[in-house]
């Protein structure tokens, strides 16, 4: 590990002079891809150099120990060799975390697409529940959130939506929340008062760059139709919506939320290189894709990942084992405690495979 941290050193030097060097800004592209890199290396150089200054710290008093009689300075020493060792130990587990290796897409937006699964309306009205959970979410980390399609049930529910979150590290975060998420509540519909249990799936896609994916238009079809559901404002008058389909895989987006068709044509090319990327990022990593399907699934009620259940304002995350009973701050965006068990969790994990 230590011979990798001091490579990693001596490359940020090296990264340190060229970010300055007149030749390198002058050429835009080498500078972003230079103070990329400086900047991803920087905590992880930081916290080397903190490593290396508690192990001088540590030699020091151990020095001071064997040769100083003084009972005092002795005592003073002895201190401060404990405080040294015990933030070393918390040092050296963070170089670990630090020295696993990163996710190319952790600091991508996201596009997410919720779906009501198994449940009919009651499945609509909780994906439009979970839609707004994530936007809770995503305004509590100032994060952007934009729709990009979405289709009504009549009743106050969503059928399917998708939206765009922007923000520094937002697949780094949610993208743990792909699966099935299940409901158990008593509907307002239902007399008897018996628990309906519900489904909804949601996919979290990193967003596609124009580096990404080479979409070439002559593989689209692009079909232009008039919108339906409830729109006003035109929405549903004119040929504005729009689906684009990629011919050679057979992916299909569709956007009909905007008045303008370009804009409508616009937001489902969007979708459709972030389910491109992701298609390429399956055949990339098969056992992460079929880990990742597994999660989604079908949507039926069998399958979940985490169940909120309403009559005991409980929240649990199957997946690590984490129950919490505040069910209405979880459904206002409070997702910090479970994405950050989430986290430790992968970390855990990871740290036990390098072993």
């Amino acid at each position: 590990m230590f011979d990798k941290l001091q490579e990693l050193e001596t490359r940020y030097a090296t990264l340190s002079e060229a970010v300055s060097d007149a030749a390198v800004i002058a050429d835009t592209n080498k500078w972003r891809e230079y103070m990329k890199e400086h900047s991803e290396l920087s905590p992880i150089v930081e916290t080397y150099r903190v490593y290396q200054r508690l192990v001088a710290s540590i030699e020091d008093a151990k020095t001071l120990l064997e040769e100083e009689s003084d009972s005092e300075l002795r005592q003073l020493a002895k201190e401060e060799l404990k405080e040294s060792q015990e933030e070393l130990e918390s040092v050296t587990d963070n170089l670990k975390l630090l020295l696993l290796p990163k996710d190319p897409n952790d600091e991508k937006n996201v596009i997410i697409e919720v779906r009501g699964g198994a449940g009919g309306d009651e499945a609509a009205l909780f994906a439009n529940s979970l839609f707004r959970m994530y936007t809770h979410y995503a305004e509590s980390r100032r994060w952007k959130t934009e729709i990009m399609s979405s289709n009504e049930n009549g009743l106050g529910g969503l059928k399917e939506v998708t939206f765009l979150v922007q923000g520094k590290g937002a697949f780094s975060r949610l993208k743990y929340e792909s699966g099935v998420h299940r409901v158990q509540r008593i509907p307002v519909t239902e007399s008897g008062g018996r628990i309906h249990t519900s489904t909804v799936t949601v996919a979290v896609l990193p967003e596609a760059e124009d580096l990404d994916v080479n979409l070439d238009m002559n593989d689209v079809r692009v079909d232009i139709y008039r919108s339906s559901g409830n729109g006003g404002q035109s929405v549903n008058t004119t040929d504005s919506a729009v689906r684009v389909t990629h011919l050679p895989s057979g992916l299909v987006a569709a956007c009909q939320d905007e008045k303008s068709q370009l804009k409508n044509k616009e937001k489902a090319l969007k979708i459709l290189r972030a389910r491109l990327y992701d298609m390429e990022l399956e055949r990339q990593h098969s056992q992460v894709s079929a880990e990742r399907r597994s999660q989604i699934g079908t949507g039926d009620r069998s399958e979940r990942i985490r169940t909120y259940n309403y009559p005991q304002s409980r929240v649990t995350d199957h997946r690590i084992g984490l129950t919490l009973h505040k069910l209405d701050a979880v459904l206002n965006g409070d997702l910090d405690e479970i994405l950050d068990t989430c986290i430790t969790h992968d970390q855990a994990k990871k740290l036990q495979g390098a072993q």
